[in-house]
């Protein structure tokens, strides 16, 4: 009875931003619970491969919906027209994300503009236009993610720090007002985990030494290690839990 709480068969996901890194990780690992992913991203070839892939990896069905998270009239057209044509959107995990660094006095007014949009105002047109279908049916699960930077800075990054700041706080916007439409709306917020976002960081030795002594576990995380996390989020494991970040950081932010 416990693992069927966790079982997602039946159930169609979208993941945004899936086409590589933390995106498609959870897609794949969503999919070994059960559930029929939607893979999401701007580059149809791009997309095209990662859905080829986790098709082979998996054997279950994935669809692929190009569309750009940035753009409100467009994810609506797309979301809409996917619900009506092929069907319901049960679960979304809003991942499309940038990072720009460089020091905040210098800091593009255009590079900020583009992390607002595509960090925060994606999370509001992509929820927006699933949680419509998802209140007519009366459930659905949204998870947003966040980041490490959701309760922390660091130098160079911050109007990253903000637009993840403000993702958390959506997210109990998101509870708050939808919660009383049986949808469940929970932020994940990861630490730092190797993927291509990441990569420059990754190839730093004075960096990865510097995180590593300061992590407690020691060392970057893995992309597979988030799945756990989304898997609960996205099930009947959470039915109670609404309008709160779970951090997966290796202990960063509970250590000074």
């Amino acid at each position: 009875m416990s693992l069927k709480l966790f079982d997602l068969t039946g159930r169609r996901a979208l993941v945004t931003g899936s086409s590589q890194g933390i995106g498609e990780a959870l897609a794949k690992g969503l999919a070994a619970a059960g559930a029929e992913v939607i893979l999401n991203g701007r580059d149809p070839d791009k997309l095209a491969k990662a859905a080829d892939g986790l098709r082979k990896e998996t054997g279950r069905s994935v669809h692929e919906l190009a569309f750009d998270v940035t753009d409100h009239a467009g994810v609506r057209s797309a979301i809409d027209g996917f619900e009506a044509s092929v069907g319901s959107i049960d679960i979304l995990i809003n991942n499309a994300g940038m990072q720009h660094r460089g020091a905040l006095e210098e800091f593009p007014a255009e590079a900020f503009e583009r992390l607002l949009q595509t960090n925060i105002a994606s999370v509001f047109h992509v929820g927006q236009a699933v949680a419509r279908h998802m209140i007519g049916r009366g459930k659905g699960k949204i998870v947003n993610i966040c980041s490490v930077q959701t309760a922390l800075a660091r130098p160079s990054i911050a109007p990253y720090t903000a637009t993840k700041g403000a993702v958390a706080n959506l997210t109990k916007g998101m509870a708050t007002d939808w919660a009383k439409y049986g949808l469940q709306c929970n932020g994940l917020a990861p630490g730092y985990f190797e993927t291509p976002l990441n990569q420059a960081l990754v190839d730093d030795p004075s960096f990865t030494a510097w995180l590593e002594k300061r992590t407690p576990a020691g060392r970057w995380g893995k992309v597979e290690e988030l799945v756990g996390t989304a898997i609960f989020l996205s099930s009947e494991a959470s039915s109670f839990v609404n309008g709160t970040t779970i951090f997966v950081d290796g202990g960063i932010t509970a250590s000074l």
